[in-house]
């Protein structure tokens, strides 16, 4: 699959070529994290996830649905939610559980069913007691999960969060990664496009992508552990991870693939433990 973007103001037009040649399949329950650094075509590759793009060459197929098949667009973005950067250009209301019901609403779903579905959406974030809320008085971390209940509420398959806590502070972004990983746990298929390192180690899946192209692409501990790679590409890997590599460099006997901070305290402790 490719992708390019074209400039039609130039004269003659030029294009840019984002994605090339990428393969990717991603199964039913899985979390897969996509890391890159700006301009590597992740965000790209996000959008061409629910038909917000279509593909140059190639397909993307969703359930075995042709994205490019228009007559099935709303079967293919009610199975794929997506969540941005900026929860307050998702919010369009100005009370909370209006704003969830927002689309429900477009699409004529009955009353009580949109009463049922955002209230269950609004629980499963955590943010049922702020229903009745202006979104406007919210936290930047709540008003985000207020985004992703919006898009629960339409009872996707799949949810693709493109780099959902970028404009949070450390406690917003616990909030969406632990609320991410809860979904997850109940049968959500989850995509997240993100920068940060520690967030990617939390998936079950990592890709990286540079220059439009997939190169890794394993579980976390396979994929941080080629540390010289990944910096070669703009990239860092997990702070535990940086530690351990020093430490492993200076002669002390450490696993190689420590990628949380609970692993490192672990092998300190029993390193010590022995010493």
């Amino acid at each position: 699959m490719t992708f390019s973007y074209v400039n039609d103001y130039d004269d003659p037009p030029t294009k840019n070529t984002v994605l090339r040649g990428v393969s990717l399949g991603i199964d039913r329950g899985e979390f897969v994290a996509v890391l890159g650094h700006n301009g590597s075509g992740k965000s790209t590759l996000a959008k061409l996830l629910n038909a917000i793009n279509l593909p140059e060459t190639g397909e993307v197929l969703v359930n075995g649905i042709n994205t490019a098949d228009e007559q099935r667009l709303y079967d293919i973005r009610r199975t794929v939610g997506m969540v941005f950067q900026n929860p307050d250009n998702q919010i369009v209301a100005t009370v909370v559980e209006e704003d969830v019901a927002f689309a429900l609403e477009n699409i004529g779903v009955e009353p009580s069913e949109i009463r049922r579905r955002v209230d269950e959406a609004l629980k499963t974030v955590g943010m049922y007691e702020y229903r009745e809320h202006a979104p406007h008085k919210l936290s930047g971390g709540q008003k985000q999960r207020i985004a992703i209940a919006g898009v629960l509420a339409m009872q996707p398959e799949c949810i693709v969060l493109d780099e959902p806590t970028a404009m949070l502070d450390p406690i917003g972004r616990r909030e969406i990664m632990n609320t991410i990983k809860k979904l997850n746990s109940e049968g959500v298929t989850i995509i997240l496009i993100t920068h940060y390192m520690e967030e990617a180690a939390q998936a079950g899946r990592v890709v990286v992508m540079d220059d439009g192209k997939v190169i890794a692409d394993d579980v976390p501990k396979k994929v941080f552990s080629q540390a010289e790679k990944l910096k070669a590409v703009g990239l860092d890997v997990p702070g535990v991870t940086e530690l351990t590599h020093s430490l492993i460099k200076a002669g002390i006997k450490l696993p190689d693939d420590v990628i949380t901070e609970d692993e490192c305290v672990d092998c300190l402790y029993n390193l010590l433990k022995k010493g």
